[in-house]
């Protein structure tokens, strides 16, 4: 049962764990990006820009959610645009995989941090994966990996 007690607790979910699996949802997206000579932006959070180093951006509102915005990825062959869109769940999914192997050789203790962690990039990674629209030309993940798959070029 949530009680005051666990107020804590969901601070640092919300405020830390959360938008670090979302940092490295779209690290993921940026890094098959860049890996295939495209040109992105990785933008941290909603609101006012705080600070930019790079291609990163920090918006005010940092724990809200992360995106990369990219373009020219058209031109590129259909493995690479589908491994472009499927960074994010594949960067979730090795996050997970590295962490439980460390705790499993006892570089990371086991902690409520870690279950969270977890718990988040496997909510990334499914809803990710669902086929739908979040709007007009913004495909989820697995709709744009539908798509690119579909498309034969």
């Amino acid at each position: 049962m949530f009680s005051l007690d666990d107020l804590d607790k969901f601070a640092w979910a919300f405020f830390v764990i959360l938008p670090i699996v979302s940092l490295i949802h779209a690290s993921g997206h940026h890094f098959f990006v860049w890996l295939f000579g495209g040109k992105g932006d990785l933008i941290v959070g909603k609101g006012n820009e705080l600070f930019c180093i790079g291609p990163i951006h920090v918006h005010l509102f940092y724990f809200i959610d992360a995106t990369c915005y990219y373009k020219g990825i058209e031109e590129k062959k259909r493995w690479q645009r589908i491994l472009i869109h499927s960074g994010g769940i594949l960067f979730n999914l090795l996050s997970v995989l590295v962490i439980n192997l460390f705790i499993m050789q006892d570089v990371f203790p086991r902690s409520s941090f870690f279950y969270q962690f977890a718990y988040f990039s496997l909510y990334y990674i499914f809803f990710a994966l669902l086929p739908f629209d979040y709007g007009e030309n913004a495909p989820s993940d697995g709709k744009a990996i539908l798509l690119a798959w579909k498309q034969k070029k």
